[in-house]
């Protein structure tokens, strides 16, 4: 079965010949004052650049290097900024869901349910977070193919629903370090879904450092760029304000003050691909 390429998010629209989503936001919610300062931020970023925007953050990192790092303030204390965010700055949410009981407690705040890349095949958490209706953004692991990802669409679809994003995040070369193959983009577009490309997760060296990942910050710009030329839909960039003081991918994340000019320049891109001679 295939898809028709636009899915959409109240009134936001992830497609070929829609302008590009920027889903962005700090790793982790650290402190309720500093997360809402930051979708504040992006979000007057994301207005006077005209691109459509969905804030993220999570609120537990249950996948982190190290029993001793920072997983964030939990299901209960964490969607409730998230809720905070999206009433008071009115932005649509994103957030990664860990389990099925998670499920039934955010399903009414995010807009778009996340799966982790270490979780996309399993078949029972998609399936459930699949029934909420939710449009369903699926990290395709660091350990697929491309076209591995039709099976999980299935699974989303087994549900009914149709509402399906696929984001592409680097696949495992080697010990400790990730890279990104632009034609994975192209491919999982042609099977009828709307591809995000995460350039912070991208350019990550996932246990790097032993304890912690690390990352390669100066390759976010060249690969988003190449990205958007290939065609995503969308891109997903975490950022922070003093991104070597943050508690989690301090070594990976944006500073935001670099985010207007990148997303200046991808703009431009994607509308060069949005011209008639140019379209994908």
């Amino acid at each position: 079965m295939k898809n028709n390429l636009e899915v959409e998010v109240n009134g936001l629209t992830f497609g070929e010949k829609h302008p590009l989503v920027l889903i962005a936001g700090p790793c982790v919610i650290e402190t309720e004052k500093d997360c809402c300062h930051i979708a504040e931020k992006l979000k007057d970023i994301a207005d006077e650049a005209r691109i459509q925007f969905i804030f993220k953050a999570s609120y537990d990192k249950a996948n982190r290097t190290s029993i001793k790092s920072y997983r964030g303030p939990g299901v209960k204390k964490g969607i409730k900024i998230l809720s905070k965010i999206k009433k008071q700055i009115g932005v649509s949410v994103l957030s990664d869901v860990h389990c099925q009981s998670e499920i039934d407690a955010v399903k009414d705040v995010l807009d778009v349910i996340q799966i982790p890349a270490f979780l996309c095949r399993q078949t029972d958490l998609i399936l459930y977070a699949a029934k909420t209706g939710r449009p369903i953004n699926i990290k395709k692991g660091q350990f697929l193919a491309p076209w591995d990802v039709r099976n999980i669409a299935e699974k989303v679809l087994s549900t009914g629903n149709k509402n399906i994003i696929f984001t592409e995040r680097g696949t495992t070369f080697g010990y400790n370090n990730l890279v990104t193959d632009m034609r994975s983009i192209v491919i999982i577009r042609k099977m009828g879904y709307p591809v995000i490309y995460d350039a912070t997760h991208s350019i990550q060296l996932p246990g790097g450092k032993g304890s912690v990942s690390g990352g390669q910050r100066e390759m976010i710009e060249p690969l988003a760029c190449a990205a958007v030329a290939a065609g995503c839909d969308g891109l997903f960039i975490e950022t922070h304000e003093k991104p070597g003081k943050a508690l989690s991918d301090s070594a990976s994340m944006l500073p935001l003050k670099q985010v207007p000019p990148l997303i200046k320049k991808l703009k431009k891109i994607r509308e060069s691909l949005l011209e008639p001679c140019g379209v994908i």
